[in-house]
Formats: C-alpha cells, structure tokens, sequence
C-alpha cells in the first residue's frame, strides 16, 4: 500500500468518526429539548375529575314532548378526556351568558340541571324546559335560562360546566323498592335512577309516578312505555290532570287528577320503601309532610324541588338555629345593600332569608353544589346542617344551606 492510499484511508475514517459525534450531539441536543407548549400545558387531571369549569360541545339536542317544551341536549367534552362519573338524580351546574346572543352586556348567570341519563362514559345529558313568563315568581326574571336554551343553543356551541353534584341520588347500594315521584320536568333525576336501576339492579322493584298535564307534555312517552312493558318490576303510573280529548285512559295514561298522597296510599303496598320525590312547590309542600305523617321514615324520605326559582324544601324550616334557641333575633346585615335584619329562624337558609326581604341575590342550585350563591363574611358565623358539595374558600360561605350561627355581616 502506498503512502498516499493510507492517508487517504486515514482522512475517510477520521471523517466518518466526526459524523458520527456530529449526529450523537444532534440526537441527544434534541432529546433534551423542552416539549412544545402546547405538549407542556395538558392538564394533569385524574380520569374525569376536574375542578372550576370545563368546556363541553353540544352533540346534539332532542325534543322529548309533542309540545316541544322540553329538550335534551347532549354534551361531550372538548378536550376529550374521560368524564366524571356521577350518582344517579344528581346534576349540572351551567356558567351561560344569555345576553351576549343579543349584543347585551356580557352577565354570567348560573343554572344547575339535572343529568337525564344513567352515567355514561363519552356524554352528559341533560333535559330543559322552556320556561314561560307566566311560570316564573314575580321579581325574578322570565326563563332567561331557559329560553336561551331552546332559542340559542345549537349543536356545535361549546357551554362552560362544573362537575356533577348534588345531595339528591338513588342510594345505590341498597336493593329496597324505590317510589319515584315527578312532577312536570322533575322526571329529569327520575329518568336517571330508573335507568341506572335497569341497567344495574334489573331485579328492584322500581314504581315510578309522573304527573303532567297530557300527552303533548308528557317527556320520555315511548320510552318509559316501552321499558314498562319488557320489564315486570318496573310499576308505571302516569298521572294525566287535564287530559285531551285523544288521550286513552289505561293506554297513555293510568290516573286521572294529581300525583298525592291518597293514589300513592291506594296503589303502594305498605312495607319498606325509599321515596324520591321532585316537582313544584304544591306537589313538595303537600306530598313530602304527607308521607312522614303515613309513617314513611324520614331515612326513606328524599327529595328536591325543582328550578332556580323553588324555594328548597327543608324538614327542619322551621325550627333555629341549632342548639341556640335562646339567642333569637340574630342581627344579619347585608353591608353592601346597607340593611340589618333580625334572622328569627323562620326561613330555611340565608338566601330563603335574603330574597323574603327583596334583597337579590343570584342562586343555581339551592343546595350547597353549584357556588353561584356564594358571598363572603366579613363578620360572623355561618352553620350548615351537612357540608355543602361546593369548596368553600376561607371567609366565604353559601347561603342557600347556611344559617346565622351568631350576629353576622354578609359583603352583599
């Protein structure tokens, strides 16, 4: 080999061995890079849990009357991570902007809907009638929520929601004979417990009592036929107050007048049984003291009223504060507002309290899961008969299942 040829081999392993550092020096330089932003800032979120609001886009949405009054709306979640599972008869808390649809200022109003299906793994449902002006108390505004809904809300829009929640669920761990009473759009949480239970617990009993007007708005008409006739201990009692003139007694429906206490006491057998319980105020006023004066325990005994404008039931309404009867009137002051008030233990809950003197103060859910009554204490004490649902942050409480614990002073 001559001179020249080795130094030629020399120069080409040289070479090679300087493209081969080259491109370790690459790999690895690129190995430790930083992820790009977009890879960096995915949530760490357990499987379908989350906390403050989440975007979910509307799938699709469904009439489920002949009226068109009440419609489903299906939701998935954008960023397509697993959903929070939830007990059957709980509900959503929605954050909307109705005005911004028309060019009005941009006020965040907070409405909570029951979940109308069991749990599912992919979408939410829930079911929404529109609620005219006529329906809605005086001093509260006409179905803002609602009709935004029913007019606005397409398939494609994306809608700011917190988790399920709520206190008023099917005690899933039991087999005992469930009574689901609705009236109007409380079938809602009913549908949801009924179809849990076909779905889980096929065996359990499940009477189910809805009351309504007629067939035209009736929700959920075939579909709660249809289950009743496959399935034996599905009991269906279909309450008709104001029936049409095509509408088949024994066929669409099997009770005339209202869902009370007498039709329950003459078409239920006397045993053990769990009653849940939602509708108007009327039904809930009459029906609910109705069943503890039969003897129904009050363990047995669950219910919710229905709608952001229904006052919240409460068995204890009028009883105190706990374990300080002697220190009635409480002063309450509503700083902002610049009133004091004397707290005599008449209402149910500070917001109860609040709106009976026509002091605004914007609600969801009424029982301690959606925040939106949230205020903060500037002085004072607040008791609650359960923990609410909904995480309080330090110096704030929620007026909707709070009671003056000692001379307070609320920011509103």
């Amino acid at each position: 080999m001559t001179a020249s040829t080795l130094i030629s081999y020399i120069s080409l392993a040289l070479g090679l061995q300087f493209l081969l550092v080259l491109a370790y020096a690459l790999l690895r330089r690129r190995s430790l890079a930083p992820l790009p932003a977009t890879a960096a800032k995915l949530p760490s979120l357990q499987p379908g849990a989350w906390s403050g609001l989440r975007a979910f886009r509307v799938a699709r949405r469904v009439y489920e009357d002949a009226a068109q009054t009440q419609c489903s709306f299906y939701l998935e979640p954008v960023d397509g991570l697993a959903l929070a599972d939830y007990r059957p008869g709980q509900f959503l808390t929605f954050s909307l902007q109705p005005g911004a649809q028309a060019g009005a200022a941009a006020r965040t109003v907070t409405r909570c809907y029951s979940l109308s299906d069991s749990p599912q793994p992919q979408q939410y449902r829930v079911t929404i009638k529109r609620v005219a002006a006529p329906a809605v108390p005086p001093g509260l505004p006409a179905g803002v929520a609602s009709n935004y809904f029913h007019e606005h809300v397409r398939a494609g829009d994306t809608l700011q929601l917190r988790a399920p929640s709520g206190h008023f669920y099917l005690d899933t761990d039991s087999l005992t004979p469930v009574v689901l009473v609705a009236g109007g759009i409380g079938i809602t949480p009913m549908l949801s417990m009924l179809r849990w239970c076909l779905q889980k617990q096929p065996q359990r009993v499940v009477h189910l009592y809805y009351g309504v007007r007629n067939s035209a708005e009736q929700a959920y008409k075939a579909e709660l036929e249809e289950m009743a006739a496959s399935l034996p201990p599905i009991c269906l009692h279909v309450v008709y107050s104001k029936p049409l003139a095509q509408d088949r007694q024994g066929v669409d429906f099997q009770h005339r007048g209202h869902v009370d206490l007498a039709l329950l006491q003459s078409t239920l057998a006397r045993g053990e049984q769990q009653f849940y319980v939602c509708g108007p105020s009327a039904m809930m006023e009459n029906l609910v003291p109705g069943l503890a004066q039969w003897g129904v325990a009050s363990k047995d005994i669950h219910f919710e009223a229905f709608g952001p404008a229904t006052v919240r039931l409460s068995p204890d309404a009028s009883l105190p504060v706990a374990g300080d009867a002697q220190a009635l009137p409480v002063a309450v002051t509503f700083r902002r507002s610049g009133r004091t008030l004397n707290w005599q233990g008449h209402q149910s809950s500070l917001l109860d309290f609040a709106e009976a003197h026509g002091i605004p103060v914007e609600s969801g859910c009424r029982s301690g899961g959606c925040g939106s009554c949230v205020a903060s204490v500037v002085s004072g004490a607040v008791d609650y008969a359960s923990a609410p649902d909904f995480d309080l942050a330090p110096g704030q409480c929620l007026l909707c299942v709070g009671k003056p614990r000692e001379a307070l002073v609320l920011d509103l």
